[in-house]
Protein backbone atom coordinates (compact mmCIF):
# COMPACT_ATOMS: atom_id res chain seq x y z
CA UNK A 1 0.00 0.00 0.00
CA UNK A 2 2.61 2.49 0.80
CA UNK A 3 5.39 1.23 -1.33
CA UNK A 4 5.12 4.00 -3.82
CA UNK A 5 4.03 6.71 -1.72
CA UNK A 6 7.29 8.56 -1.55
CA UNK A 7 7.67 8.02 -5.96
CA UNK A 8 4.15 9.39 -6.04
CA UNK A 9 4.35 12.45 -3.79
CA UNK A 10 7.08 12.95 -6.23
CA UNK A 11 4.58 13.50 -9.12
CA UNK A 12 2.71 16.63 -9.59
CA UNK A 13 -0.73 16.23 -8.20
CA UNK A 14 -2.24 17.96 -10.99
CA UNK A 15 -0.75 15.94 -13.58
CA UNK A 16 -2.92 13.61 -15.62
CA UNK A 17 -1.91 10.21 -16.49
CA UNK A 18 -0.13 9.51 -19.72
CA UNK A 19 -3.21 7.56 -21.19
CA UNK A 20 -6.02 10.46 -20.00
CA UNK A 21 -3.89 12.89 -22.77
CA UNK A 22 -5.69 14.51 -25.15
CA UNK A 23 -6.65 12.34 -28.22
CA UNK A 24 -7.09 13.83 -31.81
CA UNK A 25 -10.52 14.07 -32.51
CA UNK A 26 -11.46 11.36 -35.51
CA UNK A 27 -12.01 12.06 -39.20
CA UNK A 28 -15.62 11.77 -38.87
CA UNK A 29 -17.46 15.29 -40.17
CA UNK A 30 -19.02 17.71 -37.92
CA UNK A 31 -22.01 17.69 -39.18
CA UNK A 32 -22.71 13.82 -37.68
CA UNK A 33 -23.58 14.85 -34.15
CA UNK A 34 -26.69 12.69 -32.60
CA UNK A 35 -29.53 14.07 -32.76
CA UNK A 36 -31.38 14.75 -29.54
CA UNK A 37 -34.04 12.18 -28.76
CA UNK A 38 -37.51 13.40 -27.73
CA UNK A 39 -37.69 12.28 -24.26
CA UNK A 40 -41.06 12.79 -22.27
CA UNK A 41 -39.24 13.07 -18.90
CA UNK A 42 -38.83 16.37 -17.58
CA UNK A 43 -36.75 16.72 -14.33
CA UNK A 44 -37.16 12.72 -13.94
CA UNK A 45 -40.38 12.99 -13.41
CA UNK A 46 -43.28 10.94 -15.33
CA UNK A 47 -46.26 13.17 -17.37
CA UNK A 48 -48.26 11.19 -14.14
CA UNK A 49 -45.95 12.16 -11.60
CA UNK A 50 -45.68 16.16 -12.77
CA UNK A 51 -49.91 16.18 -12.64
CA UNK A 52 -49.69 14.93 -8.76
CA UNK A 53 -46.93 17.67 -8.10
CA UNK A 54 -49.19 20.21 -9.56
CA UNK A 55 -52.28 18.90 -8.07
CA UNK A 56 -50.55 19.03 -4.29
CA UNK A 57 -49.36 22.72 -5.14
CA UNK A 58 -52.72 23.70 -6.26
CA UNK A 59 -54.32 22.36 -2.88
CA UNK A 60 -52.09 24.09 -0.25
CA UNK A 61 -52.37 27.06 -2.66
CA UNK A 62 -56.50 26.65 -1.89
CA UNK A 63 -56.17 25.91 1.51
CA UNK A 64 -53.25 28.36 2.77
CA UNK A 65 -55.49 30.97 0.42
CA UNK A 66 -59.06 29.60 2.16
CA UNK A 67 -57.11 30.18 5.88
CA UNK A 68 -56.05 33.49 5.45
CA UNK A 69 -59.26 34.49 4.13
CA UNK A 70 -60.81 32.80 7.34
CA UNK A 71 -58.47 34.69 9.49
CA UNK A 72 -58.83 38.00 8.23
CA UNK A 73 -61.92 37.53 8.50
CA UNK A 74 -63.15 38.31 4.89
CA UNK A 75 -65.42 34.94 4.80
CA UNK A 76 -67.49 32.72 7.38
CA UNK A 77 -67.73 29.25 7.36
Amino acid sequence: MFDNLRNESENSFYEEPKSAQFQPASNAPASSSPARKNNPKFLGMTAVQRFVIAFMVMAAVIILGFMCLLITGKMLI
